[in-house]
């Protein structure tokens, strides 16, 4: 009985390791915005984007809190958390989703490697379907992550005055940086 409770504990331990070694993590992951308007350009950045992406099963998720987002004017930052985001009410945005093309990409072999995301991106309290060209690049035990996909505020229920409306784009061309490591939870 304790070789069967030994030998089962062995193997729970490597498969714990073998799956650690599957997953990818990053905190400090890049989303910025950018919408050209006649008067002024609206543009953000947030670099504290947290991401896990699982090699093996090609699973995807990351979470942003919406107040993290740095705007180069105060009243800009001010009038998208209050007005626009909601950031009391909707504080973080995330999504969910997979590789939709896995089996395309050798996560062992250095390269970069086009890749097709589809998942649910979920903003202002709204959930939506997304599908987004990918590059992955792939070096030793780290993997960046680079996408662009445009976004629309109306779609996520944010509501934009009628006057201001036909000042700015009707979708924000949103940028996604991440620089995954090797996950190593903490013992």
């Amino acid at each position: 009985m304790k070789i069967k409770f030994v030998c089962l504990a062995i193997c729970l331990s490597f498969s714990l390791m073998v799956s650690a070694q599957n997953r990818y993590f990053t905190k400090t992951g890049h989303i910025d915005f950018f919408s050209h308007t006649p008067v002024e350009d609206i543009k953000a950045a947030n670099d504290q984007v947290t991401s896990f992406l699982d090699t093996a099963t090609g699973d995807l998720v990351f979470s942003v809190l919406i107040r993290s987002f740095q705007f180069p004017k105060p009243l800009m930052q001010e009038h998208f958390n209050e007005n626009y985001m909601e950031s009391e009410k909707f504080p973080k945005a995330s999504f969910e989703g997979k590789i939709a093309d896995l089996k395309n990409i050798d996560f062992a072999k250095p390269g970069k490697y086009p890749a097709k995301i589809v998942g649910k991106l979920t903003m202002h309290g709204v959930a939506k379907d997304i599908e987004a060209a990918a590059e992955l690049t792939v070096v030793k035990d780290k993997i960046t992550g680079a996408c662009v996909i445009l976004v629309s505020p109306e779609d996520y229920g944010i509501k934009i005055p009628e006057m201001v409306k036909p000042k700015i784009e009707s979708a924000l061309k949103v940028t996604i940086q991440m620089n995954y490591e090797l996950y190593t939870p903490k013992k």
